[in-house]
């Protein structure tokens, strides 16, 4: 089963040298999953958050902009498996040829597929597994 998740918003892990690595906090069933993720990943998912394009197209709007011109759609990304620390992410897609649906999945990195879906205002998803291992009380953050 998956849960409907939403981007809580972007953060910075703090250790006792300071801050650390940018976050991104996916929020779902009421936890919410902290993500680590590069400072390119963090600022090309702050300009999609702020509705804030660049003057020329990144990466991930380059990404939208020719899955649209192949005449095909992204439904929806999954955060879908935790292994030795590292999340696991899907791309769910489908293509029109002939009348005739396809439907694609494509492995992603987290923040790739998070910055591709907050672009198109698709679903993201977070499954049961991921959820019960990663997820925590929204309580456990100290948000400054």
């Amino acid at each position: 089963m998956t849960h409907e998740a939403r981007v809580r918003g972007l953060g910075m892990s703090v250790t006792e040298s300071g801050p650390d690595a940018p976050v991104v906090m996916l929020e779902a069933d009421g936890r919410v999953v902290p993500i680590f993720i590069s400072t390119d990943q963090a600022q090309s998912i702050q300009h999609a958050l702020d509705r804030d394009p660049f003057d020329r197209p990144l990466t991930h709007d380059l990404l939208v902009e020719m899955v649209g011109e192949f005449g095909a759609a992204i439904d929806r990304v999954r955060i879908d498996a935790l292994t030795g620390g590292t999340f696991l992410a899907k791309i769910d897609a489908e293509q029109y040829r002939d009348g005739e649906r396809r439907a694609v999945t494509f492995d992603a990195r987290p923040s790739d597929a998070i910055a591709v879906a907050l672009r198109l205002d698709c679903p993201i998803q977070v499954s049961d597994d991921v959820l019960a291992e990663a997820g925590r009380s929204p309580e456990e953050f100290d948000v400054t």
